[in-house]
């Protein structure tokens, strides 16, 4: 039965490819947040016909939502004969910016060989594409299932996924009661099962001077300079420290083992011009410098130490540095979250993935955080992973692309997932 199963996902190879393109082809960029209704609109065109319920949910007063910028999600839900249990499969609708190195239209969604490329064919339109087809194949198969499919779209994980998968969360959709399992194809590696994350934390620090003419700096105090003492205090003392920590999770790729700190953007002194602005700069010593700041931490470090570490050294420079001064100011802050090797999503999908691929999955964490922190925290649901096509290396670079392989082989593992938790 199994083989009539994989049979219908090798027939929809055709639709597989040509549902991946659609949704790269729809340029749902994050930030702004734009299109979310336009993709939200596609799928329930394609889910209705299919037996599936829809919801077009907007997130009303979320980070981000605005009249121009809607954050909307879609749910698509189809029960069987019975409801219980429920199996949730949850992709992030939004895609980052594009940036330069491109060497195709980004969203062209040219297919080359086993290759589709465009932004968010990796990150994670593909992975959308698999669960849809993998879900339609097995309801084609068994028709009388036990339990119920859901299929979300959801808005600005790119962002957070406060106007996603968080206000979901809130309003009760990823309620224990009413899922029980919950698969995100993240492009983790179809022969891989993603049990969590690394935790993340969000800053913005400031330095403060004095205003005063660039011919007399002295006059003055140039807070971009005391920006400079901080990053080099930086380089000197946490990126060392933070390259001897190791955590015991599985998180891929290797460097990403070690804590990490990314300085996100670094504004000092006047602000930027328009484009059309011809004039010069005026001459003035800036009183303000600030940087962002993405620290990744591990499980065994906390979110206490983090902060303060960067806070001691902020603590040092005030105290040391002539005329020193700064702001720190959280942005965002997420926990490390990590699934059960026993739980049951991990079983079914290691089953699976052992049918498919006649091997065993390597049991990973991501570098960098998702949805299941919401689903975990806010849902109090546990029994979440991620599962699913790309290369996670090929995420927001340019040239982004998805194998039509790949794709095959997690559509086919999705769908003897839902066999061994639904059919009949």
């Amino acid at each position: 039965m199994t083989d009539a199963l994989f049979s219908r996902i090798d027939d929809k190879r055709d639709d597989l490819i040509a549902l991946t393109q659609d949704l790269i082809r729809i340029p749902t960029l994050n930030p702004p947040g734009e299109n979310y209704r336009d993709i939200c609109e596609y799928l329930r065109a394609r889910l209705e016909p299919r037996g599936f319920t829809c919801e077009l949910i907007r997130a009303f007063g979320a980070p981000g939502d605005s009249d121009r910028y809607p954050r909307w999600n879609i749910v698509a839900r189809r029960e069987g004969v019975i409801n219980r249990p429920c199996v949730h499969f949850n992709s992030h609708i939004d895609v980052v910016e594009v940036g330069a190195g491109w060497t195709r239209d980004p969203f062209g969604a040219e297919l080359d060989g086993d290759r589709i490329y465009g932004r968010g064919a990796c990150d994670m339109k593909g992975g959308l594409a698999a669960s849809i087809i993998a879900a339609e194949s097995f309801i084609e198969e068994y028709p009388n299932y036990c339990g119920t499919i859901e299929i979300s779209g959801t808005a600005d994980e790119e962002s957070g996924g406060y106007g996603g998968v968080a206000y979901l969360a809130e309003k009760g959709y990823f309620d224990p009661a009413r899922v029980q399992h919950v698969i995100i194809p993240e492009p983790l590696g179809h022969d891989c099962i993603c049990l969590g994350h690394r935790g993340g934390w969000w800053a913005e620090i400031e330095t403060k001077g004095e205003i005063a003419h660039g011919s007399m700096p002295f006059l003055g105090d140039c807070a971009v300079r005391h920006m400079g003492a901080v990053l080099d205090a930086f380089e000197k003392k946490l990126f060392p420290a933070m390259a001897a920590r190791h955590t015991e999770m599985p998180v891929i790729p290797e460097g990403a083992r070690q804590s990490t700190m990314n300085i996100n953007s670094i504004h000092g002194g006047q602000p930027e011009q328009p484009a059309d602005y011809t004039g010069l700069p005026a001459h003035c010593v800036p009183d303000s410098c600030r940087i962002v700041i993405d620290r990744r931490f591990l499980i065994e470090e906390g979110i206490e130490a983090t902060q303060s570490e960067i806070r001691d050294i902020l603590e040092h420079l005030r105290a040391t540095r002539p005329g020193f001064r700064y702001e720190i100011r959280e942005l965002n802050r997420v926990m490390p979250s990590m699934t059960d090797k026993t739980a049951p999503v991990v079983q079914t999908v290691t089953k699976a993935i052992q049918e498919v691929l006649g091997q065993d999955p390597a049991y990973v964490a991501s570098p960098g955080s998702y949805d299941q922190k919401h689903i975990d925290r806010i849902g109090r649901l546990k029994n979440c992973i991620a599962y699913g096509p790309g290369v996670l290396e090929l995420a927001h670079k340019p040239d982004e692309w998805i194998s039509v392989e790949d794709m095959l082989s997690s559509t086919r593992v999705i769908a003897a997932s839902l066999k061994q938790l639904l059919a009949s």
